[in-house]
């Protein structure tokens, strides 16, 4: 009896000692579950999960049903999530430097887009630090293009049209052009768009598929304005809880998911773009009046982000522009 006892208290005790050695982390994301940078993520969360024997699971919580996409890193930073996505130029109010590769026509291929991340990431590293946040990873979107309603042939054809923004350099676009900026999050797209809210925007193809967007405006135009990225990150505190093993398997498994990322959002473009067309839109490249009075817009970006970045901005520009 007093054997069995022994073995029965050590099994328990075994049992207890495993759930305390087990880690559990929240992670919110801005975007649908079948989008593809959820779908890296939920791979991601797996990935951990198996590299760490169990001893750090991530539950991904899709589609802002945790925090809407503006209260994701206020929650990391308040210790409420672990970890979590975001997109960087949500936040360039905050600091120009989130807005890097948001400015028009500075990076408009995944060649310059990958130089650009590269020249930015020790910038972004060194800001996010001084907020307790890291980041494991980031993914770029693919190239940016607008949708509309109606028609657009030149810049004036968006005077005074109802615009999406979701970042401040999105609005920036609208004032420039004469549209009228309304901020609306990738989850609320869709209502936007099918109660008149919104009637243009600038987006890439993937969120256009995502949204079905072929339901309510009926042009694609394809400018590849800029590839601007999502990036995971983690709370500091959060991260240094781990172990040393959890936390090189959460880097090595961060790593292989960007480069995942990075592949996939580049392979797929070309399907996402043919799936509007597909679905009944008209996809087009800008006509030659569009194409100038976005270079104007772009040009008048580019001087004022420089401005407002200051020397930092500089730096990144330099080692990009080598």
């Amino acid at each position: 009896m007093k054997t069995c006892l022994r073995t029965l208290v050590a099994a328990l005790g075994f049992t207890a000692l495993t759930v305390s050695a087990q880690t559990k982390w929240d992670m919110p994301t801005p975007y649908p579950a079948a989008n593809f940078h959820t779908e890296n993520i939920t791979q991601f969360a797996a990935d951990v999960d198996k590299a760490t024997a169990g001893k750090l699971k991530i539950t991904v919580h899709s589609g802002g049903s945790l925090y809407k996409a503006p209260e994701i890193k206020r929650a990391l930073q308040g210790g409420q999530a672990q970890i979590g996505e975001i997109i960087f130029s949500g936040y360039a109010n905050e600091n120009p430097l989130f807005g890097t590769d948001n400015v028009p026509f500075l990076a408009t291929s995944y060649a310059e887009a990958k130089k650009l991340a590269a020249a930015q990431r020790p910038a972004m590293d060194a800001l996010l630090a001084k907020q307790g946040l890291k980041i494991l990873f980031s993914v770029p979107w693919p190239p940016q293009g607008i949708y509309s309603a109606k028609p657009i042939n030149a810049g004036a054809d968006l005077k005074g049209v109802k615009w999406r923004a979701y970042s401040p350099q999105t609005s920036r676009i609208a004032e420039l052009v004469g549209a009228q900026p309304v901020t609306i999050q990738a989850a609320e797209l869709s209502q936007a768009l099918a109660t008149g809210a919104v009637a243009a925007f600038i987006s890439s193809s993937a969120t256009g598929y995502d949204s079905k967007v072929w339901e309510q405006v009926k042009y694609f135009y394809d400018i590849q304005a800029w590839l601007p990225k999502n990036a995971v990150l983690v709370s500091q505190k959060a991260f240094d809880a781990l172990d040393k093993p959890t936390q090189d398997a959460l880097l090595k498994v961060a790593a292989d998911a960007e480069a995942r990322g990075w592949k996939t959002s580049e392979e797929k473009t070309k399907f996402w773009v043919e799936q509007l067309g597909k679905n009944g839109m008209t996809v087009a490249a800008p006509s030659a009046a569009l194409k100038a009075d976005l270079k104007k817009v772009g040009d008048t970006m580019i001087g004022e982000w420089q401005k407002t970045a200051g020397a930092e901005g500089q730096a990144i520009l330099d080692a990009y522009r080598k």
